[in-house]
């Protein structure tokens, strides 16, 4: 309500600049849109100002594709930093490293002039979120255009500062939360689908949680907004927790609380991290209201799996355990499902994936020995290969158990052939954990995967060894 009359109060201001820049008609209509952006940094004048930008902003969301492409790149081109500027002034910095003037002018010289020109655009009537919107079609663009990166760099940063954690404020969300709120949920969840307002209603049934943080300008935006299930027991497959007809339990007979899932909802914050602190506060928030609860764990995809073993299939040798290792490991694993006399050298791997999908008993020590293979032995760039386990092991969350067959859905076996994974957050041990995993980059983990993680070390050095 609040930002609603906010943003009343600066259309009406924006309306009497409006006529102050064009007492006698429309003459700002004449102009392009670089041109009006070129006057709003000239300009000084607040009313004025807030007009402008809101003309600026009206004007872009008017575009098309092809034309908002165009914009970025007048921002690229003739709204950068002046490279003569920077020199000069980096000289002079460089010759007096003590001259506190020099180092404030070479500061001012390397910030770009569209850092100031979206930070006036902020001033217009929803400007934040007319902004993040605006970063969002920045992304999508940026495959065909990646020379616009260095535009993308400025946005985010000015994002960053505006979505800092100390503006974030954390809110339960039940049935009672206005129903706009609600829609949202439904539109932005994209790990598990929401099928509708009965399949939403069970997810913020007594015994679920579902937290979101919330932005003073975007009030009824949920930026990011995790789901928790409490229940008796580590979740070992995704089914139950999702189901209209799960039974309802009773919370004080509950010692468990399970993360299923997480969602960035605003692509144009894509990049902005808000997920390690939202798992924190839940964490406290669930401990405070039910100190009973003893162990959390999420029940987390492995969206990179199915992908990065195709990827292998077809050749990809820099992974750090290449195909034949596996192969070699796994024919032991694979006795009982390979054919004779047709499943071949380099087979082993191959059969797997395609009977993945289909739950099969005999396939859960091959899947998740390639599982286990993929989260801690492979490598993309030098990093473990799947972004949700960097996420929650830097989070300082311990790798707990890989359950095959977790999520048989459509999705689910797409992206990660069904499997999924529980990572354990013990609030006492969270930044040891964290240390562990960023400075020493040791994968902190229950003692079954750690006693199965040995076996396949010794299976793949015995291997190749």
């Amino acid at each position: 309500m609040r930002q609603l009359w906010l943003d009343r109060l600066l259309d009406a201001v924006a309306d009497r600049g409006r006529d102050l820049l064009h007492p006698h008609g429309s003459r700002g209509s004449r102009q392009s849109v670089d041109e009006l952006c070129r006057r709003l940094l000239a300009g000084h004048g607040e009313a004025s100002a807030i007009a402008l930008a809101r003309d600026i902003l009206r004007r872009y969301q008017g575009m098309d594709h092809g034309t908002r492409a165009e914009f970025f790149h007048t921002l690229l081109r003739d709204f950068g930093p002046d490279p003569q500027q920077i020199r000069e002034c980096a000289d002079r910095y460089l010759a007096s490293p003590n001259d506190g003037h020099a180092l404030m002018r070479l500061v001012q010289v390397v910030e770009p002039p569209r850092q100031e020109l979206f930070r006036r655009l902020n001033m217009a009537p929803r400007g934040t979120a007319s902004l993040v919107a605006m970063r969002a079609d920045l992304l999508r663009l940026l495959g065909d255009h990646p020379v616009l990166l260095a535009v993308d760099a400025d946005l985010r940063h000015l994002l960053a500062s505006w979505f800092n954690r100390g503006f974030l404020r954390l809110e339960r969300i039940d049935w009672r939360t206005p129903a706009q709120v609600l829609e949202k949920l439904i539109q932005y969840e994209s790990v598990h689908e929401i099928k509708g307002w009965n399949d939403l209603r069970r997810r913020l049934a007594p015994d679920r949680r579902c937290f979101a943080f919330f932005h003073p300008a975007l009030p009824d935006e949920p930026l990011i907004f995790v789901e928790v299930a409490l229940s008796r027991e580590v979740a070992a497959e995704i089914g139950p927790l999702i189901s209209q007809d799960a039974p309802v339990q009773d919370v004080h007979d509950t010692d468990t609380a399970v993360f299923y899932s997480i969602n960035n909802a605003q692509e144009g914050l894509r990049g902005i991290s808000f997920g390690n602190f939202l798992i924190k506060q839940v964490l406290t928030e669930l401990r405070t209201e039910l100190p009973h609860l003893r162990t959390f764990v999420t029940l987390s995809p492995m969206p990179r799996f199915t992908q990065t073993i195709e990827e292998m299939l077809s050749g990809r040798s820099d992974l750090g355990v290449n195909r034949a290792q596996l192969d070699q490991v796994l024919q032991d694993d694979m006795r009982d499902v390979m054919v004779p006399d047709r499943d071949g050298p380099l087979a082993s791997l191959a059969v797997l994936a395609e009977k993945m999908d289909r739950p099969d008993p005999r396939l859960y020590p091959p899947m998740r020995h390639v599982a286990l293979a993929y989260l801690t032995l492979m490598r993309c760039g030098g990093d473990i290969c799947d972004p949700v386990a960097a996420f929650h092991l830097a989070n300082g969350a311990s790798l707990e158990c890989i359950n095959p067959f977790a999520d048989v859905s459509v999705h689910g076996r797409a992206q990660s052939f069904g499997c999924m994974v529980n990572y354990r957050y013990e609030p006492d041990r969270l930044e040891e954990n964290h240390e562990a995993y960023i400075n020493e980059s040791r994968i902190v983990m229950s003692k079954t995967v750690a006693r199965d993680l040995d076996g396949l070390k010794d299976r793949i050095g015995s291997r190749t060894g």
